[in-house]
């Protein structure tokens, strides 16, 4: 019989690599940091190359950990699939994809931030491109190396936005907005969730988190409105993502796969 493992080594990520793309933002540089402390190398994929570099030298002086960055447009297939062999022939191996980057309700887009008749088919099709496209693309493309891993783990960030619909109460009177590509492209991201983790089993897991808003700087009346909103009584941080993708990357949740996380403050819930 195998000795059971102490909650310290099913935590560990040693001689792992974990691949992370919206490296760069502000949930992927958290996550990063949570499973460089665990022990992973780390792969960051971003658009904002400078930020990516600055992140990946601050986490490697941080935790010793081997960090690079990589500058890649979402959009564009061929860069994805460059950057996988670069990541590839550098690491050697990827056990870990986190994904992170998305066109989010504050990217300033044309025809995004809008009433539901003014928003841009061109910016929908951007969106679906980001924030499911692309990963699809990068996990297809690393399948091979997370069959091989022997714990292989998929970590998609969606939103309670994939799982219900807005509360339009909360953005009367403000500039904030959800709009209709975010909704369907994190929904997406979910069912993909799912089917990978029956079409990758036994050896890879895959699941995702549904973050709840997120605070940064958010004005009023929508953060009174949200807060009273949520049984926590507040908006999330990236701090509070950490633990949950630490908890699905690591072997603490072996046996779990197919699942969405939703990281809400009880959004969901009511």
């Amino acid at each position: 019989m195998t000795p059971a493992k102490s909650l310290r080594e099913l935590m560990s990520l040693e001689g792992r690599v974990a691949v992370i793309t919206g490296g760069a933002g502000h949930i992927g540089s958290a996550v990063a940091d949570g499973l460089a402390e665990l022990g992973a190398s780390i792969a960051l994929v971003d658009l904002n190359g400078d930020r990516s570099d600055t992140v990946a030298r601050d986490i490697s002086r941080k935790w010793n950990a081997e960090t690079a960055g990589y500058t890649t447009n979402l959009e564009a297939p061929g860069e994805i699939l460059t950057t996988v062999d670069c990541i590839r022939d550098r690491f050697k191996r990827v056990d870990i994809v986190v994904n992170c980057a998305a066109l989010v309700g504050t990217t300033p887009l044309p025809g995004w931030v809008v009433p539901f008749e003014n928003q841009s088919a061109d910016t929908w099709r951007r969106a679906i491109e980001v924030n499911l496209t692309a990963p699809f693309i990068l996990l297809q493309a690393l399948s091979k190396d997370l069959r091989q891993s022997g714990h292989g783990s998929i970590v998609n960030v969606s939103s309670i936005y994939g799982l219900t619909a807005p509360d339009w109460r909360l953005y009367e009177g403000t500039d904030i907005a959800s709009p209709a590509a975010y909704a369907a492209s994190k929904a997406g991201l979910i069912q993909l969730t799912r089917w990978l983790s029956t079409t990758l089993a036994p050896q890879v897991r895959a699941n995702a988190i549904a973050p709840g808003g997120v605070f940064r700087d958010t004005p009023e009346p929508f953060l009174g409105r949200y807060s009273a909103r949520t049984p926590l009584a507040r908006m999330a941080t990236e701090e509070d993502m950490k633990g949950a993708v630490a908890f699905l990357a690591s072997d603490l949740s072996a046996y779990v796969t197919g699942q969405c996380l939703a990281v809400d403050g009880g959004w969901t819930a009511w």
